[in-house]
């Protein structure tokens, strides 16, 4: 599913980002990318969905060689991956419906696979009583709810999500996570990149740490933490 071998990646600024980093994540597995704040986590992702390219080293995903894609490709690998923000990025003049219309239209999907998809993930996020609300009329929970089911409404098969409950509290982050299991035992591979301790500890899944652009330990059903 995502196969990187030796990516580094040094911005401009020359601050590098990510250091010789490999990781290899199959088919169906759950995967946290954990670490400090500045640890590479976020611009990890950004190399798996083609919005960085790294300095150096190879990345691929569903088979798709990322780094020498052509630009005109880079659409079609996005709408095979689901990605959340910790943000949430809703538009605002839309309704929950309205945002995941829009994702479905722009990759050409026809009005009544629009109206039986919709449905079907709404449900899914628990969101069909909310579904003509605007962001600003949902709770944190709720738009981070919707911004999953956006990410979801094309069925990709990898989602990756960028600080996920970064925005929520507790009850409320473990309620997203839970969401999230539940897609993956559906058979999407996830990959969540957080610094939220308590999540982690508590869903016992991979856990990949990153310090200083290096993976420093990548373990299966793991904790945030290890102590000797």
């Amino acid at each position: 599913m995502i196969h990187i071998q030796g990516a580094s990646l040094v911005y401009p600024s020359g601050v590098q980002a990510l250091d010789s980093v490999s990781l290899s994540v199959e088919k169906g597995d759950f995967a946290f990318i954990v670490g400090a704040t500045g640890s590479g986590k976020s611009t990890l992702l950004k190399l798996i969905y083609r919005e960085e390219l790294p300095t150096g080293g190879d990345v691929k995903v569903m088979g798709e060689d990322v780094v020498n894609l052509r630009p005109s490709a880079v659409p079609y690998l996005r709408r095979k991956i689901g990605i959340v923000f910790q943000d949430f990025r809703l538009l605002p003049q839309k309704t929950v419906w309205e945002n995941l219309a829009f994702a479905l239209r722009v990759i050409g999907a026809p009005s009544r696979e629009i109206h039986r998809r919709i449905p079907e993930i709404l449900d899914l996020v628990s969101l069909n009583h909310r579904s003509h609300a605007f962001p600003n009329q949902l709770s944190g929970g709720e738009q981070q709810r919707a911004s999953i089911a956006r990410a979801l409404v094309n069925n990709p098969p990898l989602l990756v999500a960028d600080e996920p409950t970064g925005n929520l509290d507790p009850d409320t982050s473990w309620d997203i996570m839970q969401l999230i299991s539940r897609i993956n035992i559906r058979g999407a591979t996830i990959l969540v990149a957080t610094h939220d301790r308590e999540v982690v500890n508590k869903m016992r899944k991979r856990v990949i740490v990153l310090d200083k652009g290096q993976i420093v330990r990548d373990d299966e059903r793991s904790s945030y933490d290890v102590h000797p």
